[in-house]
């Protein structure tokens, strides 16, 4: 993997507030080499190492898009979910910024099946086949379609598992994780003080929690993948 420079400084994450962790008594004890003080009751993330993995990250991101690789961000809380899909929209990712649905990867024949109905669904809707429908049915249809595309709109020109999967939130994203565990699919994880950083292949160290902190760490992957996948057309 090729060492690139990022230009990740200590003044942006500090304004971004991604040194801060959670309350001290929610802790994980696996992430004391990452956690540099205490300050008020609260964790405060050693940067330093947050650069140098956030740093690591990117050039794996870099890589794995100058090799023409597929990316899924997911991040589903409300505090993730605007920046997730503006992220994944930069960076042409597919995306969860709703619900994870159990099995999402795992299962993948029944994702694949309800992308299919999906596509056909929205395709209907497009030509106005919907419409010539009866009221009820059409009513029906268009509240299946509404609902497919809240929990499957990110993935829906997904055709295939991911290559990578980029998890804002262990801690919330925990099913999701264990599905790329299970399926061999490297993850890049944004770690707060309350996970566990041996879970995840690539661990990002920062605040989980705060907006600004979960779109500086996106923002860097994001131009990572940006940079590797005009690199990879460049090649091609």
């Amino acid at each position: 993997m090729t060492k690139r420079y990022w230009n990740i400084t200590f003044e942006e994450m500090m304004e971004a507030g991604v040194h801060f962790g959670h309350e001290t008594r929610k802790w994980n004890p696996r992430m004391a080499p990452f956690i540099s003080a205490k300050r008020k009751g609260i964790h405060i993330t050693n940067l330093t190492k947050t650069a140098r993995f956030l740093s690591e990250a990117c050039d794996l991101a870099f890589d794995a898009a100058s090799k023409g690789k597929k990316f899924l961000i997911v991040g589903t809380k409300k505090k993730a979910a605007d920046s997730v899909t503006r992220a994944a929209i930069r960076a042409r990712c597919h995306y969860v910024n709703k619900k994870w649905l159990g099995g999402m990867l795992t299962n993948w024949y029944t994702t694949e099946t309800r992308l299919r109905k999906f596509r056909d669904l929205r395709t209907e809707q497009k030509t106005g086949k919907l419409n010539s429908l009866r009221k009820r049915d059409a009513a029906m249809l268009k509240r299946h379609l509404s609902h497919l595309e809240t929990y499957l709109g990110g993935i829906k020109y997904m055709t295939g598992l991911p290559d990578i999967v980029i998890i804002v939130d262990q801690e919330e994203e925990y099913t999701a994780l264990q599905e790329c565990i299970t399926l061999g699919i490297p993850t890049i994880c944004l770690i707060d003080t309350n996970c566990d950083p041996d879970l995840g292949d690539f661990p990002i160290p920062a605040n989980d929690d705060a907006i600004d902190s979960i779109r500086f760490i996106l923002n860097k992957l994001v131009f990572a993948i940006c940079e590797g996948r005009s690199s990879y057309i460049r090649n091609y």
